[in-house]
């Protein structure tokens, strides 16, 4: 803990203050340290039992992911308030996790909205890793539905998953785009000089020309 709060730079936490993340750690200097550690369950979950956000971000690279438990993982998704630790644990735990599928299935039916992100999280990794089983057609009328009226971070979720489908599975690309077209979620999201936007329409289809152009 002290050679974390010895990492904490005022600039750093201003920038990341402004996304909700209440830590001023470089994440280069983090990962090093990290890599220094090296995989320690036990102390992965003694940083975690802190409550400090840079401490649990050090926990989510040191730790074992196969080893949590699927409640515990509940648990620890519940306490993750900010968005920084919330996707670390999701994409560099939870996915990796044998009770991932059981999570999802939960998590996409909780009232909790940022809960709910995170369900819908793994419901875009199974789109374009492992469909099979995924009603797609279904997961398009509930996007259809409810993203325009999401909280921000559901919707974020939900807006990824539409990309995803559209991107991935070319017999949905069409709709895809026009629920995008129709709800216009995203659409005048700031987005800097060489990089795409995440307009699902605009995203779907750049990254439909770069697999075409490979």
């Amino acid at each position: 803990m002290a050679e974390l709060a010895g990492l904490e730079d005022p600039k750093i936490r201003e920038v990341n203050e402004k996304h909700g993340d209440d830590h001023g750690v470089n994440l280069g200097k983090l990962r090093a340290l990290a890599k220094r550690l090296k995989t320690q369950q036990e102390l992965a979950r003694r940083l975690w039992a802190t409550g400090d956000t840079a401490a649990r971000l050090l926990a989510l690279l040191i730790c074992r992911p196969r080893a949590f438990e699927g409640a515990e993982l509940d648990v620890m998704l519940r306490e993750a308030r900010t968005p920084k630790v919330h996707d670390w644990l999701v994409n560099y735990v939870v996915k990796k996790n044998p009770h991932a599928e059981e999570l999802r299935l939960a998590w996409s039916a909780d009232p909790d909205p940022v809960v709910a992100s995170a369900g819908w999280a793994l419901t875009t990794e199974r789109v374009a890793k492992k469909p099979e089983g995924l009603h797609l057609t279904e997961l398009l009328d509930v996007i259809e539905t409810e993203m325009r009226a999401a909280p921000d971070r559901l919707q974020w979720a939900m807006n990824h998953c539409l990309a995803q489908i559209g991107i991935e599975h070319a017999e949905h690309r069409a709709r895809a785009i026009a629920i995008g077209e129709r709800l216009e979620v995203l659409k005048d999201y700031p987005t800097s000089p060489g990089c795409t936007s995440p307009f699902a329409p605009i995203w779907i289809n750049e990254m439909v020309r770069r697999q075409h152009q490979e």
